[in-house]
């Protein structure tokens, strides 16, 4: 397995020396999303082959790998307009990574309205079929550039459920179409005792489609989820760790929730529970 890290959970520093800097903590790679990273523009006129080529160039001269590109609009917004320029958004996204060589653009799966305010709504069947007709169009552009899109379940999200998102990878049916597995984000906080069994599903239903894992830690309190770096939390990474370990042996994992006081233990946390499963 090759761990990660957010770059926007770095230190701050200019982008060159942050890429330096990650990589002699002892990081292979990145999860980068443009609009986060300080001093990186994020426009959609900014988005030209001569900027993926600057991003390729330093990446390669820190000897990183950008695992993802996140792009995390909501494709479930009902106004048309505001669709078009989201899409359009994914589009662009889609050729950067493809110059740059990134692994894929990932997204979390958005709510239907415009504020992507996160309720009942999202677990409706209309929602779902929101999605997937929105996200269509942009699964097709990322066939076109040759790039994976990998959407990511998050339990108060529309695709909140191992169930919903085998149902979007098949009704889309793409070989473009993938997976960023987050078992923490599948976690509803009222339903904590059932985690186990939650990720033993995730994997039954979707570990074919698992491109990417992220990695963070949790505790709940008064029904409600705080989210941490590795090794702070209740989290057992035993199931998923054994998982990449033996079905996805040189898959890219990035940590979330570090600081930057915190993020190589972190990392050395995960090693270690790797190393025992």
């Amino acid at each position: 397995m090759q761990i990660g890290l957010r770059l926007h959970d770095s230190a701050e520093a200019p982008f060159e020396e942050r890429l330096k800097m990650v990589k002699s903590q002892g990081f292979s790679c990145i999860h980068f999303a443009l609009k986060k990273t300080t001093g990186l523009p994020y426009s959609i006129e900014a988005l030209t082959p001569g900027y993926a080529f600057y991003l390729k160039r330093c990446l390669r001269e820190a000897e990183l790998d950008a695992a993802v590109l996140g792009c995390y609009l909501n494709l479930g917004n009902p106004d048309p307009d505001e669709l078009r320029g989201i899409q359009k958004m994914y589009t662009a996204h889609l050729r950067l990574a493809s110059i740059i060589g990134c692994g894929m653009v990932g997204t979390e799966t958005g709510a239907p309205n415009r504020e992507y305010r996160c309720d009942e709504s999202c677990r409706t069947g209309k929602a779902l079929d929101t999605f997937i007709k929105n996200l269509r169009p942009v699964v097709k552009d990322a066939e076109r550039f040759g790039v994976t899109i990998a959407i990511e379940p998050v339990y108060k999200h529309i695709v909140c459920s191992p169930e919903r998102a085998r149902i979007v990878l098949d009704e889309i049916d793409s070989p473009n179409l993938r997976i960023i597995f987050d078992p923490v984000n599948l976690l509803a906080p009222d339903q904590i005792d059932k985690r186990d069994e939650t990720i033993k599903d995730a994997i039954d239903k979707l570990g074919e489609e698992i491109a990417m894992i992220h990695l963070k830690d949790y505790r709940v309190t008064d029904d409600k989820m705080t989210c941490m770096a590795c090794g702070l939390g209740d989290m057992d990474y035993s199931q998923v760790l054994r998982f990449a370990k033996e079905k996805k042996p040189y898959i890219q994992a990035t940590l979330e929730n570090t600081t930057p006081a915190n993020a190589v233990a972190a990392l050395n946390h995960i090693r270690a529970v790797y190393d025992k499963v």
